[in-house]
């Protein structure tokens, strides 16, 4: 599984690279951050209302489109797999860590 997004990384950096004629990804690095973040922003939408639905195919192939568009904005930020994968291994020694919600006293 890792495998296959490492492979979507080195493609999605490849493109920013070497730009291609055509090419949608090249097409987001061309528009910039804000293309990249509103696209990821709406496919976050779009997953939450797949799975809303209880879709799962159309889940899954939302889920596929936002890795995609995180992907493009690792890139575009220079972060890769291994900095997530190293946060994400981090955070499995903590425990007890669940945040702690303000409370507010509709009393007053």
């Amino acid at each position: 599984m890792n495998n296959v997004l490492q492979e979507l990384y080195q493609i999605v950096e490849g493109r920013k690279n070497e730009r291609q004629e055509g090419s949608y990804t090249c097409y987001l690095f061309e528009k910039g951050l804000d293309k990249i973040l509103k696209k990821c922003g709406e496919e976050c939408s779009e997953v939450i209302i797949a799975a809303k639905n209880g879709d799962k195919k159309e889940t899954v192939l939302e889920l596929s489109d936002l890795l995609y568009h995180l992907t493009v904005l690792m890139v575009n930020e220079g972060i890769s797999w291994e900095d997530v994968a190293g946060e994400l291994s981090a955070r499995e020694t903590k425990t007890g860590n669940l945040k702690q919600f303000h409370q507010v006293d509709k009393n007053t």
